[in-house]
């Protein structure tokens, strides 16, 4: 298979960033260190010149050029990475997942990830519906995204469980930190997301293909420049709540990619966590909830924030 190419035209707000930082920032699942040895591969290109350093600033009006090999040809490995299992079974295994780790092998990232360590965990005893390289996933989460995540362990649970997010039967519940004061106590965002066709890295409301998007949230406390919410999601779409609460004016903190470029506690990642899974079991039928507490990076900037009101 040909190596993947991306191309990124840098705008104002990329001026005077490193390159590795500005391409890792741009490309979801490729990390800083891994852009690092594209660039001394010589697979990194700027308006048609070769980059020869991993300092080099980016200039208004770049245009950069990365090639990767495509992960669906290359062997995805098993690791033995610790896992916080909240739940398994024969058909279905609940893993509580870190923020900070990809979810299965993507461009750039072929360590460290969820499959990886599930592969690890459960041998062969993973659903093969989607693939080698996502083995036992139904669902994902995004890596800076904390909580619950639910995998397949055959082929039967895989098909069955999927029946539940295509139906939305499905219970997922998020805790998010939100910029800004939120006025009302609850409310729903039914807005259909798409596509952002300036940025193929991002959605939007009404992009292009958009599809039904249906996100409640509900005030839990107020800080006056951020509010706390949960969200739950009626549709899973990609980075659903992201870009609903950031339509509303009231983006994820830390999130670099759909909040303001320069927003507080960026270096912590965005404060967003997987806090509800519930499903009805594949084999079973029983309906079956799980909770997952708040991270304590998480429950640390609660307490600043609790301190400094």
């Amino acid at each position: 298979m040909e190596a993947e190419r991306f191309v990124i035209l840098a705008d104002e707000g990329s001026v005077n960033e490193r390159i590795d930082s500005v391409i890792a920032g741009e490309i979801e699942g490729l990390s800083r260190s891994r852009v690092q040895t594209l660039i001394d591969e010589g697979a990194v290109i700027v308006s048609g010149v070769p980059c020869l350093s991993k300092k080099y600033k980016v200039k208004a009006g770049d245009r950069i050029e990365i090639l990767v090999e495509p992960v669906e040809s290359l062997v995805i490995e098993p690791e033995n990475i610790l896992l916080d299992i909240r739940y398994e079974d024969d058909d279905v295994i609940v893993v509580n997942k870190p923020q900070g780790m990809v979810v299965h092998p993507a461009v750039g990232n072929l360590n460290g990830t969820l499959v990886n360590a599930l592969l690890y965990h459960c041998g062969d005893h993973l659903s093969d519906l989607n693939g080698p390289v996502r083995p036992g996933i139904v669902h994902r989460i995004d890596k800076d995204t904390s909580g619950l995540i639910l995998a397949a362990k055959n082929n039967a649970a895989h098909e069955a469980l999927a029946e539940q997010f295509f139906y939305h039967t499905i219970t997922r519940t998020y805790i998010a930190l939100v910029r800004d004061n939120i006025k009302e106590d609850d409310g729903t965002i039914d807005l259909p997301i798409g596509r952002d066709p300036s940025n193929r890295f991002r959605r939007c409301v009404n992009g292009a293909n958009p599809k039904n998007a249906v996100t409640h949230y509900k005030v839990l406390e107020r800080f006056g420049d951020m509010t706390l919410v949960s969200c739950e999601l009626e549709t899973g779409r990609t980075h659903q709540i992201r870009v609903h609460m950031a339509h509303i004016k009231h983006p994820v903190v830390g999130d670099a990619l759909y909040g303001p470029r320069k927003t507080r506690s960026t270096a912590d990642g965005q404060f967003l966590h997987a806090a509800v899974l519930g499903f009805d079991h594949p084999t079973t039928g029983e309906y079956m909830v799980f909770t997952a507490a708040l991270p304590d990076r998480f429950l640390k900037m609660l307490e600043s924030l609790r301190k400094s009101r």
